[in-house]
């Protein structure tokens, strides 16, 4: 064989050894993140299983921060894994979390509802998701180091951008499976019981991905580095306690990360609860509209990686920021014209104040005065209300006046008035365009962000150094994002008051952004 044929066939194992590293490296991702977006798609259902009787709106919120709390331990297990992966090697520490992960979601399908056993019903599933969440801590900075480390550096962005569509791709299969359980079982059969399968026949996938993983080799940086006997022995301090390597944690946690965060779930997940919850669009409907928008606009991610091997890192995710912050709220605004047009119109032809007194702000109480109640109706209903002082409770829906609280009396108020809880007409070409543009907002934030990661911090220290940020910023702001955004809209009686939350932190993460965060897409990473 010719030099140039010898060559030829290096580089064509090489592409071949790239395609396995990456496909290995993602499948697991997805694995994982199929498994922990499975609970929040079930939040509804769950609300129910698992909490005590008697308030809808507490229960749902309840389910909502237990969903918090999984995210809540990400960064503990980004200490704990990051540090495994820099010791010992980010093969052996992904394919620990993955293990963990797997157990935890078969458990969660096998645990006792409310009704069975009491209390121990939410304490269970509680402990469950902290697991769950604890494996994704480690995850992902194992994962993104393994395949940066392997990456030609001139292609980075790219490689590593297939690994930040594995999130998008989980959600999607959740999405998919959950339909398909539910329109073979229907709705009351699923409810009892076919909610569980889901969470069992992960198992199918825990192997599949464990198989695959096995079959790869140790990072060449990571062997180079125990060769040359450079390992850290200590990533978590040598991390933390020096002060320019912290500085590039902080630069990191509130130059990206957090902007990322409130973006990704936002333009995701709160989209759909919103959707389903809030514009009250069927789960078909729902799911098939961002099952197509999220197919669409996931290439997305990786046209953007590519594009900052070629411009920066930099630009591209401030700029995806900088969009979101500008566009989340009117792209709402066009999900609830497009999805719900008759909602909305009821809403600004019959505008609706509560004035009364004994109003409060509570999460988790039942409502008790009639206050609270007609707040409460109102949010379950998807319909924006103003509160004003007063005495009693006096409510006004367009021109129609009601006294005190009745539920019945408040139905037949909003029936008269023309008011119709369920879509008559939805623009589906429309409705799918909003998410491509909020996928489109993702990939600017996201599809560089593993490359940039990498290549921020020292190799003897990589996986630790970035993972902390990464998930300080994604468990807490995004964790708790569903629940804040809830709550900030039962606070105002806005249905678009819980943008607020994610816009704001955008828009700051932008700021901090532009002034501090450096380029690196030229950083040598060995």
């Amino acid at each position: 064989m010719t030099i140039a044929g010898l060559v030829e066939e290096s580089r064509g194992e090489d592409a071949g050894r790239m395609r396995l590293v990456v496909v290995a490296a993602s499948l697991g991702t997805v694995f994982e993140w199929y498994d922990f977006f499975l609970y929040g798609s079930l939040a509804v259902f769950f609300s129910a299983l698992f909490f005590p009787p008697g308030n809808e709106t507490a229960a749902f919120l309840a389910s909502l921060a237990t969903f918090g709390a999984g995210f809540a331990v990400r960064p503990l297990g980004a200490l704990v894994f990051g540090a495994l992966g820099d010791r010992i090697g980010r093969k052996r520490s992904f394919l620990i979390t993955m293990v963990i992960m797997g157990l935890a979601t078969l458990i969660v399908g096998l645990l006792p509802t409310y009704e069975q056993v009491g209390l121990w019903a939410p304490i269970l599933l509680v402990t469950s998701r902290l697991a769950q969440g604890l494996a994704v801590g480690g995850e992902y900075g194992g994962a993104a180091t393994y395949v940066a480390e392997h990456a030609p550096a001139v292609s980075r962005g790219y490689a590593t951008s297939w690994l930040q569509t594995t999130a998008t791709i989980g959600f999607l299969m959740s999405l998919v499976v959950i339909l398909a359980c539910r329109v073979t079982l229907g709705d009351d059969a699923f409810r009892m019981w076919g909610w569980r399968l889901p969470f069992l026949t992960s198992i199918v996938l825990l192997l599949v991905s464990l198989y695959i993983r096995l079959k790869l080799e140790e990072s060449p940086i990571f062997e180079r580095m125990k060769s040359q006997g450079r390992i850290s022995r200590a990533p978590i301090k040598d991390s933390f306690a020096d002060r320019n390597n912290l500085k590039r944690v902080l630069i990191t946690l509130f130059g990206i990360t957090t902007g990322m965060t409130v973006i990704w779930y936002t333009s995701q997940f709160y989209a759909l609860f919103f959707m389903q919850a809030v514009l009250q669009v069927d789960y078909k409907t729902s799911y098939a509209i961002f099952a197509i928008g999220l197919t669409v606009g996931m290439p997305l991610i990786v046209i953007f990686g590519a594009l900052s091997d070629r411009i920066g890192r930099k630009p591209v995710m401030v700029a995806g920021m900088l969009l979101g912050a500008v566009t989340l709220v009117p792209a709402f605004h066009a999900l609830a014209d497009f999805t719900n047009p008759g909602l909305v119109a009821f809403s600004r032809q019959n505008p609706i104040t509560i004035a009364g007194d004994g109003c409060t702000f509570s999460l988790f109480a039942k409502p008790v005065s009639d206050c609270d109640r007609a707040r409460n109706f109102f949010s379950r209903n998807g319909l924006s209300y103003v509160s004003v002082p007063g005495t009693g409770v006096v409510t006004t829906v367009g021109d129609t006046q009601l006294i005190g609280f009745d539920e019945a009396t408040y139905k037949k108020a909003l029936d008269e008035a023309g008011f119709r809880a369920v879509p008559a007409a939805i623009n589906l070409a429309g409705a799918v365009a909003v998410v491509v543009w909020l996928s489109a907002l993702i990939g600017m934030v996201y599809g560089p962000m593993a490359a940039f990661l990498v290549e921020m911090f020292p190799a003897s220290i990589r996986t630790t150094s970035l993972s902390l940020p990464y998930h300080l910023g994604v468990g807490i702001l995004g964790g708790f994002l569903p629940f804040a955004a809830s709550a900030l809209v039962i606070y105002q009686g806005n249905i678009f008051a819980g943008l607020w939350y994610p816009v704001s932190i955008a828009l700051a993460t932008a700021v901090v952004g532009l002034i501090f965060l450096p380029e690196t897409k030229d950083r040598t990473i060995d």
